[in-house]
């Protein structure tokens, strides 16, 4: 299938989750992960209307958005990933949000190097997992609450990244569980839902999907 069809049919997809959930599909940012896509391809879904980038590393998205700089309109780009604070001046000129705002040092840090004011989002470490980042759940308020009051950063949300799993039920408690905090923090997005659980993400209140295979099957850079 092309990157094309495969647009379409997530974004059938998303719409049947959205249904089931009792939600509009125009609730729902779709945001394409791009990390190791040839900028051509990205080219092609932004041909088929999706307006939302997503990129993991610094130095690889520079390369790729500097190269876009033509598409009309812009196309906004989103930090996913872990970002380091000594890339964090780089990064804040690439990104208009930052999904991964994991420490209260990291983002007093790009607090210290905004020139503007930027969205971000608070990442969670819900499932405890060790190998991933993330404020635990039981600090989060203490950690929004630090991160609001910085200048240039308007916390709008939470995000996670859940468990890789053959069965997507399995991660419906954790998706809950950060909406339980988005709600309680009376903040608006939940970054949560990948190609493999985006659907049950939708069902659980996620308002930013973040979906790489799905659109660009197995291309590698």
């Amino acid at each position: 299938m092309s990157i094309g069809d495969n647009i379409r049919q997530v974004n059938t997809r998303i719409a049947a989750a959205a249904r089931r959930a009792a939600r509009s599909p125009t609730e729902i940012t779709t945001i394409a992960v791009t990390k190791t896509i040839e900028p051509a391809a990205i080219r092609e879904a932004f041909g088929c209307g999706i307006r939302h980038f997503g990129e993991n590393r610094v130095q690889e998205a520079k390369a790729k958005i500097d190269g876009l700089d033509d598409l009309q309109p812009p196309p906004t780009w989103h930090m996913i990933g872990h970002l380091q604070t000594n890339k964090v001046r780089t990064a804040l000129d690439l990104f208009d949000t930052v999904h991964s705002v994991d420490s209260v040092r990291l983002a007093q840090v790009m607090s210290r190097n905004a020139r503007q004011d930027i969205p971000v989002l608070i990442q969670v470490n819900v499932s405890g997992e060790t190998t991933k980042s993330g404020i635990r759940p039981q600090e989060v308020a203490v950690a929004t609450a630090e991160i609001a009051i910085l200048p240039h950063l308007h916390v709008v949300g939470l995000m996670t990244i859940a468990p890789l799993t053959p069965d997507t039920e399995e991660v419906r408690p954790l998706f809950r569980e950060l909406r339980r905090l988005r709600d309680s923090l009376g903040l608006r997005h939940l970054s949560m839902g990948m190609t493999d659980d985006f659907e049950v993400a939708i069902e659980e209140g996620a308002t930013m999907v973040r979906i790489g295979r799905a659109f660009f099957g197995s291309e590698r850079r």
